[in-house]
C-alpha cells in the first residue's frame, strides 16, 4: 500500500482486501448495484458546532430547508382506503395525506382556507369521510372541493375554486409517501438520483412494516443520522476497543441526495493479531439476531456462507418466501442507503430497516428518531395492518419492546453516547469537528447539502 503522504486527500484506505474483493469472494454473485463505487473528496474543514446547537440555525432549517425538500412522511399500507388520513408534521409544517374516493393519494396544506385552524391535529391518522374544520365546520371532500360553507350568504367573495383546498407536491417511492411543502420542488424521481435503479430488483414495496419505534433523543437531528452513517465507531462503541470486520467497509456519494455504506458481516479484520476462528465468527453472527444457539459449522465452510443459509432457510419458513437465491451480502451485510435529509433505507434480508430523523421543535439539542422493521409480504399480498408507534423516552432501552431481540443492544449503544457529545458540542474549546476523508465522508456529504438548502 502507498505511503500516506504519497496520497491525494481522500485516496487512502484501510489495509487489508476492498470490500469488492470480499463480495466476489462470497459463492452468490452479489447483485451489481453492490459493486459501484462512487467516492468524492468534499473538503476537510471542521464543522462548526453551532449547527448543531444554534437555534437561530435551526430556525433557518425550518425556513429554508423543512419547507423545501421531499421527505417521506408515512406508508401507503397507512392509508389503505378511501377516507384514510395520516397527518405528518415537521415543526411548524403540517401535511394532511388523504386516500381519495377514486383510491389517489393527495396532500393538502393541513388548514382551513377560513381562518386557519387544522382540520386534523397533529400525529393523528383515521379515517374521515370528509375534511371538516372543528372551528366553524367549513367542509372539503377528500378531493379537496368545497363542500359545506355554513352561512354562505355572508361570503359572496368565496367560491368553490377560490376556496378549494391547496394541493402539495406528492409522489410514492417504493410504498413510502413523500410530501415537498414547496410548490416549485423538483420532481421526486429526479430528487431520488441512483436509489429507483439501484433497488428495482430489491422489493422494498413488497414488504410490510412490523415494527416501528419512535425514540427520543438527545441530540440535534443532523447528529442522530450522523451516529448511524459510518461504522467508524464500531470498534469502540459496539466492541469495546476490539477489533471486528469494521474496516471492509465501502463508503459511497451518489450525486446531490444519496449516499450509502456497505458493511460487512461474518468476516476477520486484517488487522487482528488473533484472527477469529469460523466457529468463534459463527457465535458472533448468530448471537446478533437469533441469541445463543448451538450450530454445527461443516469443515471447510466458512462462516459467513454458513449463516446466510441458515438465515435463508429460517426467513423463508418465517415468511413463506424463497430466499435461496440472494447473495450471502444481501442476506447478512449493513447496506445503508442514505436519502437527504433523514432517511435511511436497507435492502438486507436479515436488517431490514428504515430510519427518519426529524428535530424537535422545542429545542435544537433534541430529535425524534424513528425505528422501523419491514419484512416480506405473505405470499397472499394480505400483509397486517401497519402497528401502532411505540415510543420511547430517552432512557428506555430499544430492548423492551418485543421482537427487537439482540439488536435492541446495539441500539442502545448506537445512541448512548449522544448527549455526552450534545453536551461537548457546547462546552469544547475547539469549536467545530473534525472528519476522517473515507470514513465520514457521508457526515461531511449531509452537511454540505444542509449548508446548499441555508446558502451558507
Amino acid at each position: 500500500m502507498e505511503k500516506q503522504d504519497s496520497l491525494k486527500p481522500g485516496e487512502a484506505r484501510q489495509e487489508g482486501p476492498s470490500l469488492r474483493d470480499e463480495l466476489l469472494a462470497d459463492p452468490t454473485p452479489p447483485p451489481a448495484p453492490l459493486l459501484d463505487e462512487s467516492y468524492e473528496f468534499l473538503g476537510d474543514d471542521d464543522i462548526p458546532y453551532e449547527s448543531y446547537i444554534s437555534p437561530d440555525f435551526a430556525s433557518a432549517e425550518y425556513e429554508l430547508l423543512w419547507s423545501k425538500v421531499w421527505q417521506w412522511a408515512c406508508h401507503v399500507d397507512h392509508i389503505p382506503e378511501p377516507g384514510d388520513y395520516f397527518v405528518y408534521d415537521i415543526g411548524d409544517w403540517s401535511s394532511l395525506i388523504v386516500r381519495t374516493n377514486d383510491g389517489s393519494i393527495k396532500a393538502y396544506y393541513n388548514a382551513c382556507m377560513h381562518r386557519g385552524t387544522q382540520l386534523k391535529q397533529p400525529g393523528t391518522c383515521g379515517f374521515s369521510k370528509e375534511l371538516r374544520c372543528p372551528f366553524h365546520g367549513w367542509t372539503w371532500s377528500l378531493e379537496g372541493q368545497l363542500v359545506d360553507l355554513p352561512g354562505s350568504w355572508d361570503f359572496p367573495h368565496v367560491s368553490q375554486e377560490s376556496h378549494q383546498l391547496p394541493e402539495m407536491k406528492l409522489d410514492v417511492w417504493e410504498g413510502f409517501i413523500f410530501v415537498n411543502f414547496d410548490q416549485d420542488a423538483e420532481p421526486l424521481h429526479k430528487f431520488l438520483g441512483v436509489l429507483p435503479e439501484h433497488w428495482k430488483d430489491w422489493g422494498l414495496s413488497d414488504r410490510y412494516i412490523e415494527t416501528h419505534i419512535r425514540k427520543h433523543l438527545p441530540c440535534n437531528w443532523k447528529a442522530g443520522a450522523e451516529a448511524f452513517i459510518e461504522a467508524y465507531h464500531v470498534r469502540e462503541t459496539h466492541s469495546t476497543g476490539q477489533l471486528g470486520d469494521e474496516v471492509t467497509t465501502q463508503y459511497d456519494v451518489f450525486g446531490d441526495n444519496v449516499s450509502r455504506f456497505i458493511h460487512t458481516r461474518g468476516l476477520n479484520s486484517p488487522l487482528r493479531e488473533n484472527p477469529r476462528t469460523e466457529d468463534e465468527i459463527l457465535a458472533h453472527l448468530s448471537g446478533r439476531m437469533f441469541g445463543d444457539g448451538e450450530f454445527n459449522l461443516p469443515e471447510g465452510v466458512r462462516a459467513r456462507d454458513y449463516y446466510a443459509k441458515f438465515v435463508q432457510e429460517q426467513m423463508g419458513k418465517e415468511y413463506g418466501h424463497d430466499f435461496t437465491q440472494l447473495s450471502e451480502s444481501l442476506t447478512l451485510d449493513s447496506i445503508e442507503y442514505f436519502l437527504f435529509p433523514n432517511a435511511f433505507f436497507f435492502p438486507g434480508l436479515s436488517l431490514p430497516m428504515v430510519y427518519r430523523f426529524r428535530p424537535d421543535p422545542e429545542s435544537p439539542d433534541y430529535c425524534y428518531f424513528d425505528l422501523i422493521f419491514m419484512r416480506p409480504r405473505p405470499s397472499d399480498g394480505k400483509a397486517p395492518d401497519p402497528p401502532e408507534v411505540i415510543h420511547l423516552d430517552v432512557d428506555v432501552s430499544y430492548s423492551t419492546v418485543e421482537g427487537v431481540g439482540p439488536l435492541g443492544r446495539i441500539y442502545d449503544q448506537d445512541t448512548a453516547n449522544l448527549a455526552a457529545q450534545t453536551r461537548g458540542f457546547k462546552s469544547s474549546f475547539k469549536r467545530g469537528q473534525t472528519l476522517g476523508n473515507y470514513q465520514e465522508i457521508r457526515v461531511r456529504h449531509l452537511q454540505n447539502r444542509v449548508r446548499d438548502y441555508l446558502g451558507t
